[in-house]
């Protein structure tokens, strides 16, 4: 490729979590290697955080939201519209002599298949491939998919099993950066960064501390529109008896603003994660981590980096949080094992230019 030539995303959501963080990352760097960068994307906390040199595309959310019963066939409907709309909106730029295609999420890649673009997409893969409707939308989009870019070996196994060309490319985070931790906080605060939607497993974190009589819970992330009925039932679960006023909700929050709250933190997904980069970053930091042993969360906790523990069991993520909050000195090797597995394989500087070449070539 030259420098001169453009680089178009492509996602499927206009919120920001952790696939569109590494996504603003990946803008960054086509921009800092000369490339002219589009980006397909619905309005929203993306579009505002794009740089001023990026040219928006503004399309529809891609996906199915919170909806069930018939009301999630009517959106199935209506994805397929969208899917239509939003290829013909990136066509041209797709179809451009130069143009590079990079599909940031999964149920962005319809869009790549009828947009057909010269070179093919490539996708970056953030979603372990492990439903039906997963397999569904990636075996229709299979044919416009130059290369697989997984972020972790454990989502890469069901890709190569669907006959997908796959590499694997780790997720990064700034390196160095300040430890957090040390003495506990009164009460004690464990924490959690993701978006408020079922799979993240905050109902099992929530279930798990009610348990524990001394601890409070901070939960950070937005949420989608189709999750309300979701994020109302979590609400509904903190205002009960085990739990009121020892629980709140931050809302959006800057990742390191939260994790400086913080004296342990939990990823409770009850679906395998790809590459969690709330895992990550606060491993950088120095936290005790608590994920579910599965995906990539296995992966970047094994071996002392963290405590991993079956998923959607509340009685053993208490237990876990029990342990790391009742044991200084584990912390503080969790803690050092953490930053030394982030300085050794995670560092933002060289992982990102590796996840652009792997993208791009």
């Amino acid at each position: 490729m030259t420098d001169e030539s453009t680089v178009l995303f492509l996602a499927h959501t206009g919120q920001v979590s952790g696939a569109e963080k590494v996504l603003l990352d990946l803008i960054d760097e086509a921009e800092r290697r000369g490339h002219e960068t589009v980006i397909a994307c619905p309005a929203g906390p993306l579009a505002q955080r794009l740089p001023s040199a990026t040219r928006h595309i503004r399309i529809d959310e891609l996906g199915l939201g919170g909806e069930q019963g018939a009301a999630r066939g009517v959106a199935a409907v209506r994805l397929l519209g969208k899917w239509v709309n939003a290829a013909r909106a990136v066509r041209s730029v797709a179809r451009a002599p130069g143009t590079v295609t990079v599909v940031n999420s999964l149920f962005a890649l319809p869009v790549a298949r009828l947009a057909r673009p010269a070179r093919g997409a490539s996708w970056l893969v953030h979603d372990t491939m492990n439903s039906l409707k997963q397999r569904v939308v990636v075996r229709f989009s299979r044919p416009a998919v130059r290369v697989a870019v997984s972020v972790s070996e454990a989502t890469a196994v069901p890709l190569r099993a669907a006959g997908l060309p796959v590499v694997v490319s780790h997720n990064g985070v700034p390196w160095p950066v300040a430890r957090f931790g040390g003495d506990l906080h009164t009460p004690p605060v464990v924490g959690m960064l993701a978006l408020l939607t079922p799979w993240k497993g905050h109902r099992v974190l929530l279930d798990a501390v009610a348990t524990l009589p001394d601890i409070r819970v901070e939960l950070a992330g937005g949420s989608f529109p189709g999750d309300r009925e979701y994020v109302s039932e979590l609400h509904e679960r903190a205002s009960e008896s085990d739990l009121a006023g020892r629980v709140e909700f931050l809302g959006h929050s800057d990742a390191e603003s939260a994790l400086r709250r913080w004296d342990v933190v939990i990823s409770a997904s009850t679906s395998p994660e790809a590459g969690p980069l709330s895992v990550l970053e606060a491993m950088s930091h120095g936290l005790p981590v608590i994920g579910t042993d599965h995906g990539g969360t296995h992966e970047f906790l094994s071996d002392g980096a963290g405590i991993l523990v079956e998923p959607g069991d509340p009685t053993a993520l208490a237990e876990a949080i029990s342990t790391v909050i009742d044991d200084a000195d584990r912390r503080r090797r969790l803690g050092e094992t953490a930053r030394y597995r982030v300085a050794s394989r995670h560092d933002i500087s060289e992982t990102l230019p590796e996840l652009f070449h792997r993208l791009i070539n």
